[in-house]
């Protein structure tokens, strides 16, 4: 069953979030962190995927701070349109929402945060400042502008060797400045869990990220 319900920061700021609730009695809770096309279609798959697999997921509406109802398509001027909301945006001021949505799912359990390129860096972001239980990272862009911060919870990130936006140089760096962090590199490129994107989406990689993302969850969250 799936709503969205409307939360509020601590600094006043309200915004929606799309809620998933699982079949039975919730294992903990797993807040997923948007790309820069707001609620797509995509991310509330990945929701939803979360709640069958027994979790209260609940996935903030990060662009609220900019304007309500934001869902963008991948064309290049939305790809543009998204960037300039993002930088609108302080991290600070989404991991104020991101606080707000996980002390909601406490209720059910531990949290974790799975965020998605920019949702992934605020997954890093979010388990420097906040209490949480896990936290996944796929292909965060923009974390080594996070430094010297790093998360204080376990956490697993999922990157492509063959991204673009993100060279190998730069996972090598985090990598060294937190060698805590559990780093798997796949054949892929870009959002290659984005089913939506048929030119970056990467079967293989996705279903062996997920596999790993799982078994971590269930690890550290139940």
């Amino acid at each position: 069953m799936s709503q969205y319900e409307t939360l509020m920061a601590r600094d006043g700021h309200t915004f929606t979030t799309y809620f998933a609730k699982p079949p039975g009695k919730p294992r903990g809770t797993v807040v997923v962190l948007q790309e820069i096309f707001g609620l797509a279609p995509h991310i509330l798959r990945v929701t939803d995927a979360y709640a069958q697999d027994g979790y209260l997921a609940l996935a903030p509406a990060l662009f609220d701070r900019v304007a309500r109802g934001i869902v963008l398509g991948y064309s290049p001027a939305e790809v543009e349109q998204g960037m300039g909301y993002r930088k609108q945006i302080a991290t600070a001021q989404a991991v104020q929402d991101i606080a707000a949505t996980a002390a909601v799912g406490r209720h059910a359990g531990k949290v974790a945060v799975v965020g998605f390129c920019w949702g992934g860096r605020l997954a890093w972001a979010a388990a420097a400042e906040l209490t949480l239980g896990a936290a996944v990272v796929y292909y965060g862009g923009g974390i080594l502008d996070e430094l010297p911060k790093v998360p204080r919870c376990p956490t697993m990130l999922h990157f492509g060797k063959r991204d673009r936006s993100i060279p190998l140089e730069d996972v090598e760096r985090l990598d060294a400045a937190f060698p805590a962090g559990l780093f798997h590199l796949y054949e892929a490129g870009h959002a290659f869990n984005n089913d939506d994107r048929p030119q970056n989406y990467d079967a293989t990689a996705s279903m062996l990220a997920r596999e790993r993302t799982a078994a971590f969850l269930a690890l550290h969250i139940g």
